[in-house]
C-alpha cells in the first residue's frame, strides 16, 4: 500500500479544514446558550424549540421540501428519458441541438437563467409561486440528472435488454424490468442530487418565487441581512443532518446493490458453468 507524502497529507488536511471547519464551528453554536452567535455561553438546545415556534421559518421550511421533492421527481423522470435518448438513440437530426440545450443550464449563470424563466412566466400570465419554483427548479437540474443517468447508461450492456426481448418483453418492458433496476443507483443518485441543488437555490428562486411562496433559502437571507441569530444556526445543522442522511442512505444503499449485483453475476457464472 503505498502511504501518503507529508505534503498530500497537509494538501488534504488543509482542504478539509477550509470546507468542513465553519460546518462544524456553526453546528456547535447553534448549541450555545447566549443569543450573540459569536460569544460561548454554555450548552443549550433553546435555540432548536424556538425555531420550531418560529412559524415564518416553519412555513418557509415547508414550501422548500414541497419544492424539492416535486421537482426532484420532476426533473428525475425527464432527466432519465434525455439521457436515454441520447445515449440509445444513436446520431439524429437535431441530436448536437438537442444535447446543447440539455447541457446548457450546467454553463448558463444561474442570474440569466432566473430572469429567462421570470420573463417567460411574465409573457405567458402565469402568476408566480409554487408551481413556478418547481418549473424553475426543474429546468435547471433536470441536466444533472441527465450527466449521471447517461454515464451509467454508456456502461450499460445492451445484450441483457436483447436477451429479455428475446424472451418475449416489449421494449417498454425490458426497460422497467431490466434496465431500469441496473440503473437505478444512478437514477437514485440524481434524484438526491437534484434534491439539494433545489434545498440550496436561492438566486433562480428569488426570481421565481412570489410573496406567498418564500423559500427557506430566501428567508434565510433575508434574515441574516439583519443579524446573524442562533435560530438560524440551529436551522443550517437541521439542514446539514438531513443532507447527511440522505446522502449516507444513498451510500449505503448503492454498496448494497453493487454487492448484489456482483453476487448474481457470479452465480450466473456459476450457473453457465
Amino acid at each position: 500500500m503505498r502511504r501518503l507524502s507529508w505534503f498530500n497529507t497537509t494538501a488534504l488536511t488543509l482542504g478539509f479544514a477550509f470546507l468542513y471547519l465553519p460546518m462544524i464551528i456553526l453546528v456547535i453554536y447553534s448549541f450555545n446558550a447566549s443569543k450573540l452567535v459569536t460569544v460561548w455561553a454554555g450548552f443549550s438546545t433553546k435555540w432548536y424549540g424556538e425555531l420550531l415556534q418560529n412559524e415564518a421559518f416553519l412555513d418557509a421550511a415547508w414550501v422548500t421540501i414541497r419544492v424539492a421533492v416535486v421537482s426532484s421527481t420532476f426533473a428525475t423522470i425527464l432527466g432519465t428519458m434525455a439521457a436515454y435518448v441520447l445515449v440509445r438513440s444513436g446520431r439524429f437530426w437535431g441530436r448536437t441541438m438537442f444535447s446543447g440545450m440539455i447541457y446548457a443550464p450546467l454553463v448558463m449563470p444561474e442570474v440569466i437563467t432566473g430572469l429567462s424563466l421570470l420573463l417567460l412566466f411574465i409573457g405567458i400570465g402565469l402568476d408566480r409561486g409554487v408551481l413556478t419554483i418547481v418549473l424553475a427548479h426543474t429546468t435547471f437540474s433536470m441536466c444533472y440528472v441527465s450527466v449521471v443517468v447517461s454515464s451509467r447508461l454508456v456502461s450499460f450492456d445492451q445484450s441483457l435488454e436483447e436477451a429479455a426481448q428475446d424472451l418475449g418483453c416489449t421494449p417498454l418492458e425490458s426497460f422497467f424490468l431490466v434496465t431500469l433496476p441496473i440503473i437505478a443507483p444512478a437514477v437514485l443518485s440524481g434524484w438526491l442530487l437534484a434534491f439539494t441543488l433545489s434545498l440550496d437555490d436561492l438566486v433562480i428562486a428569488s426570481f421565481a418565487s412570489g410573496p406567498s411562496s418564500t423559500t427557506l433559502p430566501i428567508k434565510i437571507f433575508s434574515a441574516v441581512r439583519l443579524g446573524v441569530s442562533p435560530e438560524i444556526n440551529a436551522l443550517s445543522t437541521i439542514m446539514i443532518a438531513i443532507v447527511t442522511i440522505g446522502v449516507v442512505t444513498a451510500s449505503i444503499v448503492t454498496k448494497r446493490n453493487a454487492v448484489r449485483q456482483q453476487r448474481d453475476e457470479q452465480m450466473a457464472e456459476r450457473a453457465g458453468e
